[in-house]
């Protein structure tokens, strides 16, 4: 056995007489309910019963001896199991002495070292008046309006509103149909097909003509499909975007003026770097505190950490609306490409862990009930139901490790030297 890894082997050695006193009683139980032929019920000898159901009673005594000598023999030797353990090399006739090997992973002893003054680097972002102009624009962009174009035909830069019915080349896929759509002539997020086949269009007119989708096109259903198109063009729209005085203001928000505006915008943006760098300094130290320290993690839990990135990744596939089984990706190559990054995540975790004893860290009940009511206010159910399905699923303790965690890298924060580099333009 090597000492980098977590794996830990014992040899446990159960005395004759324990196993003879189990060996009894667990004869005699099976003694209440076994069907012997020729014996009423509870009548047979206990010596019959050992032989007809011996290798039953060995398996019954195996279940009751060795998890509790396991469990005295880890807290002897001050050990923290991490995995159910796994039992071999059994010797065990059914009488005399049981031994057996029981091999499992513990959780690492990790010897702390200095955490309470870290020093870390974050990056100087330097807002600008630019970033504040940048900001307004977007903000006009969003209260933009269409306004009804006449006596001419579409053009680039304009939006063509129609009627279309797509129907699949060779017969395969779903038509596709929509009674109201707006068409962004020129736009790049619109297929050449339809820039080239509306520009020039006028209200009333019907254009028919065919539409290859590409191989990278962003819903999967299309790719690489070819639809023949059924287009009424019922009007032409200009975008127009307000004008940036005190009406757009208030129109936008609870300003009163411009100027008031944009130094609620200045502010936002001051408060978005701010997180921005402390998110980078949280991480940063984590960094830094897992380089600092160096020792082997169970191979269970950088297995656990594995499967949660990648069930991660395909969430947010699902939530785009992409299925995952459809997407050409080598997903065991993508999850062991990720080894190196889910074995920090452990050692961040153990470490984090170990600051928060050595501090005396701890979530109160008052910091849960108030976690609860904001993940209750997505889930859309009450905070005592939403604690009650999570203690039934088990997933309350691993609630509070994470509010723990996130507590603790708050005080490491909190008490790290930090250094900012020189401001770079956001």
């Amino acid at each position: 056995m090597s000492e980098a890894t977590c794996r830990r082997e014992l040899e446990l050695e159960i005395p004759a007489e324990e196993v003879e006193k189990a060996s009894e009683k667990v004869a005699r139980d099976f003694l209440k309910v076994a069907r012997v032929p020729g014996f009423r019920p509870g009548k047979a000898p206990v010596s019959l019963i050992r032989r007809r159901f011996a290798e039953d009673i060995k398996g019954e005594v195996l279940q009751s001896l060795v998890p509790n000598y396991f469990e005295k023999a880890v807290q002897e030797k001050k050990m923290v199991p991490v995995t159910q353990p796994h039992i071999d090399n059994i010797n065990f006739a059914g009488q005399g002495a049981l031994t057996c090997r029981v091999t499992f992973e513990v959780m690492p002893e990790v010897e702390l070292k200095e955490y309470k003054s870290l020093e870390i680097e974050v990056e100087g972002l330097e807002l600008s008046d630019a970033d504040v102009d940048k900001t307004l624009e977007t903000m006009r962009e969003r209260a933009a309006t269409f306004v009804p174009v006449e006596g001419r035909a579409a053009q680039d830069n304009d939006y063509v509103q129609v009627k279309l019915l797509g129907i699949p080349q060779g017969g395969t896929g779903g038509h596709i149909q929509a009674d109201d759509v707006l068409c962004h002539i020129g736009g790049e997020e619109t297929l050449a097909a339809f820039n080239d086949n509306l520009r020039g269009a006028q209200p009333g007119e019907q254009k028919r003509f065919e539409v290859a989708y590409p191989a990278d096109y962003p819903d999967p259903k299309l790719r690489e499909k070819s639809y023949s198109y059924a287009v009424d063009v019922r009007s032409i729209k200009e975008r127009r975007l307000p004008e940036l005085n005190d009406e757009f203001a208030k129109e936008v928000s609870d300003a009163a003026t411009l100027d008031e505006l944009k130094k609620k915008v200045r502010e936002n943006l001051e408060a978005a770097r701010d997180q921005r760098q402390a998110e980078q300094g949280r991480q940063r130290l984590l960094e830094k505190l897992v380089a600092e320290h160096d020792f082997p993690v169970p191979d269970a839990m950088v297995e656990n950490q594995l499967d949660a990135r990648l069930e991660r990744t395909i969430r947010t596939l699902a939530s785009q609306g992409v299925d995952p089984r459809a997407v050409n990706v080598d997903w065991v190559a993508l999850r062991e490409r990720q080894r190196d990054r889910a074995v920090s995540d452990v050692k961040a975790e153990i470490l984090l862990d170990r600051v928060a004893e050595a501090e005396k860290i701890e979530v109160s009940g008052e910091e849960v009930d108030k976690e609860l009511a904001h993940l209750a206010g997505h889930s859309g159910e009450s905070a005592e139901a939403l604690g009650a399905r999570l203690t039934k699923q088990g997933s309350l303790d691993r609630m509070k490790s994470k509010l723990r965690s996130d507590k603790t890298l708050e005080w490491l924060y909190s008490n790290a030297r930090i250094r900012t580099s020189p401001a770079a333009k956001t």
